[in-house]
């Protein structure tokens, strides 16, 4: 149980980081962008805690899917009106 909530509170963090990390790092490539993102969410819900205290079994895997998640909410949020548009 433990696990889903860190889970669910590294999604709840989301759009936040995505909107912050655009504000700050506007200028940088997409990808930069979420490497900044991944890194503060990262810190937010430690994940080297959540791996030594065997939560999170495969902190690569679990970064990488955290980064697709980045990729989904990205990509959910520039097709809303949250997107600037001319």
């Amino acid at each position: 149980m433990d696990f889903l909530k860190l889970f669910l509170r590294s999604i709840a963090l989301l759009p936040g980081v995505i909107q912050g990390t655009e504000a700050l790092f506007g200028a940088k490539t997409g990808e930069q962008k979420k490497d900044a993102a991944v890194e503060i969410v990262g810190a937010a819900i430690n994940i080297t805690d959540a791996v030594t205290r065997k939560q999170i079994a495969d902190a690569d895997k679990f970064t990488q899917g955290l980064s697709m998640t980045i990729d989904g909410v990205v990509m959910c949020l520039n097709a809303s009106l949250w997107a600037n548009r001319s």
